[in-house]
């Protein structure tokens, strides 16, 4: 089995600073990568202060949260990040091409024992790894918002990943503190192939005005223990990020994936959710981090 001392996160967003702070927590030389400056700034400021939160409420200790603070490093191409790692977590956004973009690059540049791995929720491993020459070497690792609090860890085998690729991501992900599950690659694998269904028919419930959006979120809450609502979930990993999973599980498993038409509609008008202020919920009020009030279903006045 790869023994892995060094990783590389390529993309600075929400997922990526959140990989990112989970290998220095689990003792792993941390590296994280994004274009831009500001981007790399936002995530060390956020990373320090989740740390700093995790001492507060007891759940680290100071030397633990200084010690993995110490371990993260940033870079500001990919090239700088990828060249010495043994393992590389790609946490671009959700598109397949620039997902290829990234990997074929990552195969020119990393050593042939590198592993690379990729955050995709939903996205082909298998089509992913076809452009590299390593495909025995590649797998999905998908991790969950917000990844520092988030317990569970897929691992996505692709249809040539091999026995040792798997056990070493495994023990990287029980070193991050994660509960790890293993599955075989399929369109959605689990959770993301369930949650996109429920999100969807909740968009097709709310267009037919039989709830609101706060009343539809409350029954899932309390009637089925769910921790957040559909609308609150799909406003916190983005709507296009949603709609993206949507299409290409409709393209892939047929009519029931169907993106319902005003979730559609929201994206093309921008509601994107939190990350640009407005969703199914309006998040205009930036310092209570909350929604405000609800949005109108479609024909509503």
């Amino acid at each position: 089995m790869s023994e892995i001392r060094k990783i590389a996160v390529i993309g600075a967003g929400i997922m990526g600073r959140g990989i990112a702070h989970a290998a220095a927590l689990g003792g792993f030389d941390t590296v994280l990568e994004d274009i831009l400056p500001a981007s790399l700034r936002k995530a060390e400021t956020e990373i320090r202060g989740n740390l700093d939160k995790g001492v507060e409420i007891g759940k680290l200790s100071k030397a633990d949260a200084d010690a993995a603070f110490s371990r993260l490093q940033y870079a500001s191409s990919v090239e700088e990040a990828a060249r010495e790692a043994d393992l590389v977590i790609e946490a671009v956004p959700e598109e397949m091409e620039s997902k290829i973009e990234i990997f074929t690059l990552l195969d020119k540049i990393c050593r042939p024992t590198t592993i690379l791995a990729s955050n995709t929720s939903s996205l082909s491993v298998t089509e992913i790894a076809s452009v590299t020459y390593r495909a025995p070497k590649i797998l999905g690792m998908h991790f969950f918002n917000p990844v520092h609090k988030m317990k569970l860890l897929e691992i996505v085998r692709a249809l040539e990943t091999d026995q040792p690729t798997l056990d070493a991501c495994t023990e990287v992900g029980r070193r991050m503190g994660k509960e790890v599950v293993v599955i075989k690659e399929s369109p959605g694998f689990i959770t993301s192939r369930i949650n996109a269904m429920i999100g969807n028919e909740a968009f097709h419930m709310l267009q037919e005005g039989i709830a609101s959006p706060e009343d539809i979120d409350k029954a899932l809450k309390l009637g089925l223990n769910h921790p957040m609502g559909p609308f609150e979930m799909i406003d916190l990993v983005g709507l296009d990020t949603r709609l993206h999973i949507l299409e290409y599980l409709h393209k892939s498993l047929g009519e029931k994936f169907r993106p319902a038409p005003l979730l559609v509609q929201y994206v093309k008008a921008g509601r994107l959710g939190r990350k640009s202020g407005r969703g199914v919920y309006d998040y205009g009020d930036s310092r209570t981090g909350r929604p405000g009030a609800e949005t109108k279903a479609a024909g509503e006045k």
